[in-house]
């Protein structure tokens, strides 16, 4: 098998269905000759279950000890926070789940100050994305967040609804916090060649369709849990590797990631953008909609400072003023 590098590809929550899934499709998908399992549970079953499917041209190495396993990294995915149950909304998550990403950034610091890019997919992904970038000292464009599985949600809603492939609905995106106040973006979707805008409102689809689909794609994680009892691990898993096969070099990642945005209208946050990952980081341009989109936009990111400020009240993070004495490059 032909390998992207053999940088050093670290998984933090490795023991977990997440990080087993995930481990598995960055070996499946040939990412690296070098990659260490992490977790506070040993991951070593995780790593000997590796090594018998037969991925035998991989030093896969598996540890609890995170100077061990940050020694050298280059790229690091994390899954290692406290999953959704039953019941629970991603904000739920909010302050254990902050204080796990404050020691990740300190631990990534102190440690593997060169690596080369971060995913952050544990939840609310914005915020622990934004507080691991913080206390990492990283550039913007070198952490992310999961944000793409909202945007695979309305794909498969639409295809499922007009019973066509999935790569037949184009297009589709959604914005701003990875949570139930995202804004989805349906005015630059295609559905087999046809602008959905043109197709909402017929008998087909009729406009009540349309709004309780935009719902239904916004609380599509609670689904899942409803579904199979647990909260989704195969599609996180899936999305994030291929966000850091990206970093990587490898193929373009097409849906939207979190990213840490800082214009004259959104500041000082992590949200999801129109981006582009490649091997020099995350870029992002803000999305261009209707007037109800963009105003969906600025809700999320009103809901998302209210959650960043509760960081503060938390003594999570501090104030905004003092982020830059942290961290110079925000």
């Amino acid at each position: 098998m032909e390998f992207l590098t053999n940088d050093k590809l670290v998984i933090v929550g490795a023991a977990g269905m997440i990080g087993s899934n995930m481990a598995q499709t960055a070996l499946m998908m040939g990412l690296t000759t070098n990659l260490c399992l992490y977790d506070v549970f040993s991951p070593e079953g995780v790593a000997e279950e590796m090594r018998q499917s037969g991925f035998d041209e991989v030093n896969i190495t598996a540890t609890t000890d995170v100077a061990e396993a940050f020694k050298d990294a280059k790229y690091i995915i994390s899954s290692g926070g406290a999953p959704r149950k039953a019941g629970m909304t991603r904000e739920d998550l909010l302050k254990g789940n902050c204080e796990i990403a404050e020691q990740l950034g300190k631990d990534i610091k102190t440690y593997c100050p060169d690596v080369k890019h971060v995913v952050i997919i544990f939840n609310p992904a914005d915020l622990t994305g934004l507080v691991t970038l913080l206390y990492s000292g990283l550039k913007p464009s070198q952490v992310t967040t999961l944000a793409a599985l909202d945007s695979t949600r309305l794909q498969s809603a639409l295809a499922k609804k007009f019973g066509v492939q999935q790569n037949k609905v184009a297009g589709c995106a959604t914005y701003g916090g990875h949570g139930e106040q995202m804004a989805v973006f349906g005015s630059a979707v295609t559905v087999d060649g046809k602008p959905l805008n043109d197709l909402i409102g017929t008998a087909e689809f009729p406009v009540e369709e349309w709004e309780q689909m935009k719902v239904d794609v916004t609380k599509g994680g609670a689904k899942i849990i409803e579904l199979r009892g647990r909260s989704s691990f195969q599609s996180p898993s899936y999305l994030s590797v291929e966000m850091i096969r990206a970093a990587m070099g490898g193929e373009a990642f097409r849906w939207p990631a979190g990213t840490y945005v800082k214009t004259d209208k959104y500041d000082h946050i992590m949200m999801a953008m129109n981006t582009t990952l490649d091997a020099t980081g995350c870029h992002y341009t803000v999305p261009t909609g209707t007037e109800e989109e963009v105003a969906k936009l600025d809700a999320s990111y009103a809901h998302l400072c209210k959650m960043r400020d509760e960081l503060v009240t938390l003594n999570i993070v501090p104030a905004i003023s003092e982020w830059s004495s942290i961290n110079p490059n925000l």
